[in-house]
């Protein structure tokens, strides 16, 4: 087991997306994607920009249960929730089941916050997510989006401050994180993204 910890730069509640019931994490983050495998742990922090409220605080926790590629994940009954509605709430349109093959072998790329305004296809965004054909799915996660948490100060060696991630395999330091997450009063979906406030966003991928 191995746990992955990472800087959470923008919190849209679409990579993790958190909602009904399940977190995903299905765009961004190809190295994490890639390399993380079932029962390892993903850790995302908040960002230490100017103003940030969340900055060096643990946003989501994650407990990968299952690997799939893009179109199993597209396939999958379980996830068709998962799929953009660009007409719905903020959750449907946050939306990350995004991607699946067309019969050539194409990617396609579903009208979603990675699309272009235009709904033309974003390829800077499209390269970067599907360079690995990975999707980390979990049914053991907490989520506290813009109420993020503090770790206690055994577990602080765990945060990431800056770009790309850190993988932390100690079986000591692995065992007092699970201890200390069990034991949260919640768990699922807690808090809300802290970018719903500002409503919809189409993201550029610079």
């Amino acid at each position: 087991m191995a746990i992955y910890s990472y800087v959470l730069l923008r919190d849209y509640g679409f990579a993790p997306n958190p909602f009904y019931d399940v977190c995903t994490l299905a765009t961004c983050k190809p190295g994490i994607r890639n390399s993380a495998q079932v029962s390892d742990w993903i850790l995302g922090f908040g960002s230490s920009r100017k103003g940030s409220s969340v900055a060096g605080k643990l946003i989501y926790a994650m407990k990968i249960t299952e690997k799939l590629s893009f179109d199993e994940y597209w396939k999958d009954l379980r996830f068709f929730r998962k799929r953009p509605v660009m007409n719905g709430s903020l959750k449907q349109m946050y939306g990350d089941n995004i991607y699946h093959k067309d019969e050539a072998g194409d990617w396609i790329q579903e009208n979603s916050h990675h699309k272009n305004k235009d709904g033309t296809t974003n390829i800077l965004n499209l390269e970067r997510d599907t360079q690995k054909d990975s999707v980390l799915v979990s049914n053991e996660y907490w989520y506290w989006g813009e109420d993020a948490v503090d770790l206690p100060l055994p577990l602080v060696c765990l945060i990431k401050k800056n770009r790309g991630y850190k993988i932390e395999r100690a079986i000591e330091m692995q065992k007092k994180f699970e201890d200390w997450i069990c034991l949260q009063e919640e768990a699922g979906y807690i808090g809300r993204p802290a970018k719903f406030a500002g409503g919809f966003e189409f993201y550029d991928g610079k």
